[in-house]
C-alpha cells in the first residue's frame, strides 16, 4: 500500500514539474488559457511569420544550393486562376490569411502593402505555392529577402525575413 501511495505521489510530482517547465512566464492578469503560447524561438502562436528553413542567416553555401522556405499561421497557396484577359485579382477576391512566396536576390524587403515587382530580375515569384528553389549563385556575399505576397502580389504586413549568406568559391 505504501509503495502504491509513493508511486502516485511521485507520478503527480513529475506531472506538475513537467507542466511548470513547459509554462512560459505570463504577464500579470493572464492565465495559461489566455496567454499566447510561445515556441522555443520566441514566436508567439497565432502570429504569422515567414522564414528561411535553409540556408540560415550567416551560412556559407555552395554555388549550387537549394533554398527552402517556411511559414506559420498563414496559408501558402497558388495564385487562383484568373479569367481570360484579367491580369490581377479583384480586391473583393483577395483571400484572407493566404499568400505565396517571393524571393528577393540582393535586395531588401518591400514595404507592407506595396506591390512586389513582377518581371524584375531581383525578385522570383512562387505563384504556384511552391516553397523550394535550386539556385546557381556567384561566389561572394549575398542578401536574400523572403517576402509573402497576397493574391495581388502586395507585401503582407510583417511577413518578410532577410538573411545574408556567403557563397563559397
Amino acid at each position: 500500500m505504501a509503495s502504491r501511495m509513493f508511486a502516485l505521489v511521485a507520478a503527480g510530482a513529475v506531472t506538475l514539474s513537467m507542466a511548470a517547465c513547459n509554462r512560459a512566464e505570463q504577464p500579470a492578469g493572464e492565465t495559461a488559457a489566455t496567454a499566447p503560447a510561445e515556441d522555443h524561438s520566441g514566436h508567439v502562436a497565432g502570429t504569422s511569420r515567414a522564414f528561411f528553413v535553409s540556408p540560415k542567416n550567416g551560412d556559407t553555401i555552395k554555388p549550387n544550393s537549394k533554398f527552402e522556405f517556411g511559414s506559420e499561421a498563414i496559408t501558402i497557396a497558388a495564385i487562383p486562376p484568373l479569367p481570360e484577359g484579367v491580369t490581377t485579382v479583384a480586391d473583393a477576391d483577395v483571400r484572407a490569411n493566404t499568400g505565396h512566396y517571393h524571393l528577393g536576390v540582393d535586395t531588401d524587403c518591400i514595404a507592407d502593402g506595396q506591390e512586389i515587382p513582377r518581371g524584375a530580375k531581383d525578385w522570383i515569384h512562387f505563384g504556384k505555392g511552391d516553397a523550394t528553389i535550386d539556385m546557381s549563385l556567384e561566389p561572394g556575399p549575398h542578401k536574400f529577402s523572403l517576402q509573402v505576397g497576397d493574391d495581388q502580389h502586395k507585401a503582407v504586413k510583417g511577413l518578410c525575413e532577410t538573411i545574408n549568406v556567403t557563397v563559397a568559391p
